[in-house]
């Protein structure tokens, strides 16, 4: 049991070594590995990919042909070392369709998307690039994996000849019937300006793993301090003035929402009553938000936040429909969003090893810390918390990223 432990800590600390672009210290991880378990394909296939980083390919193309032994062809380890050397080879299209393979059995592995991202950018498919390299960042924690791949020299397009500059003099020369010649390059496959921009714009989200947290807590923001410029005043909760001018800004009332005003179930996820109030949701947000949104990506992200905020409103709503007592706060789509990265957690325990025991135990303490708190201060939205916690964990359910990857 403890050489087995050995093996799956050697086995984390290359895979993250690999995922931080760091060759050498993933080498001697997996190097540890095989000295303990030299039987096993997933360490070979370890060699292979830090030796890959390494440039060692001599290295790389004995550990495939190790893996391939171990293992019959079909499985993932074996596949994917199939990958490795036909990338040896630069039969680039022959390592897609195995990555692809790969990708089919077990979509969760972010160095497997990064390969992925370096032979489509090998056959000239930058955008299909892009945007699997997004999502390898996003399954190893915002890692790239940078250097783990031999460097990659110029590539035509398959069935075009190179694409020639302005300075060329065929380019713009008649031709034999008196017209200027093209571009081999058909038109309907240049990227037009849109293209181009919807690229650009795509690449930039993906390069920062805190794009819709930060835009969330901007928002936030910004609707408090326009309330506090528009009746001056930092508190809406400590006179009768400062809770009017919160309600007419759209914090939710029961009693109006009965009346037809369910709009304030949505608005009243972006109203705070104090600085206090402010600050303590957005600093959660900021480090509980950020985990989820590298985790599950930023759309689902998204889906959580605001799908738990709003179900939390409706838990409250249907708890005591004839309140006059405002409610206000991110909370609810806060606990949700917490909801959802102990989800996270839990499904990914096996893989996660020794980590991912310690950071369920960790989960478990805050929220039983979060949840005394709240039945024992006053004036506080527990059942919006209850509701939100609740509605984040089943969102996350429905679409968190499934991962089928065998333990070692």
């Amino acid at each position: 049991m403890e050489a087995q432990t050995d093996i799956q800590t050697y086995m984390e600390r290359g895979k993250q070594a690999l995922a931080e672009g760091q060759g050498r210290e993933a080498a001697i991880a997996y190097a540890h590995a095989a000295q303990l378990e030299p039987g096993n394909p997933m360490v070979h296939l370890g060699l292979a990919e830090a030796n890959l980083a390494l440039g060692s390919y001599g290295v790389v193309y004995m550990a495939c042909r190790k893996v391939q032994e171990l293992q019959p062809a079909g499985e993932v380890e074996s596949t994917l070392a199939n990958a490795l050397l036909n990338l040896l080879d630069r039969r680039y299209d022959r390592a897609l369709q195995d990555v692809d393979a790969v990708i089919s059995q077990d979509p969760s592995a972010g160095y497997v998307h990064a390969l992925r991202a370096y032979l489509l950018r090998a056959t000239g498919q930058d955008y299909d690039a892009g945007l699997a390299r997004a999502r390898a960042a996003r399954l190893s924690h915002g890692m790239h994996f940078d250097n783990c791949f031999p460097p990659l020299e110029p590539a035509a397009t398959p069935g075009y000849g190179p694409i020639r500059t302005p300075a060329d003099s065929s380019i713009g020369s008649p031709g034999e019937n008196g017209m200027a010649q093209r571009e081999t390059i058909p038109t309907w496959s240049r990227p037009n300006t849109m293209q181009r921009q919807v690229i650009r714009t795509r690449f930039a989200i993906s390069q920062n793993p805190r794009f819709v947290t930060n835009i969330l807590i901007g928002i936030n923001v910004i609707v408090y301090a326009i309330l506090c410029l528009m009746y001056q005043t930092i508190s809406f909760d400590s006179s009768e003035q400062g809770l009017l001018a919160i309600v007419n800004a759209g914090a939710q009332v029961n009693i109006f929402v009965q009346q037809g005003q369910v709009w304030r179930i949505f608005t009243a996820m972006f109203l705070h009553f104090n600085l206090l109030h402010l600050g303590v949701n957005m600093l959660s947000l900021f480090f509980i938000g950020t985990a989820v949104e590298i985790f599950f990506g930023k759309w689902r992200y998204l889906v959580i936040y605001l799908g738990s905020g709003i179900l939390g409103g409706i838990f409250t709503y249907f708890l005591n429909s004839s309140s006059i007592v405002p409610s206000a706060g991110a909370s609810g789509a806060i606990f949700g969003v917490f909801g959802a990265l102990g989800v996270f957690y839990f499904v990914n325990r096996r893989n996660m090893g020794a980590y991912g025991r310690g950071a369920i135990m960790q989960w478990l303490f805050w929220l039983g810390l979060n949840l005394f708190i709240g039945f024992s201060t006053p004036n506080i939205g527990i059942w919006d918390h209850i509701g939100g916690l609740v509605a984040g964990m089943l969102i996350a359910l429905l679409l968190i990223p499934r991962s089928r990857r065998r333990q070692i």
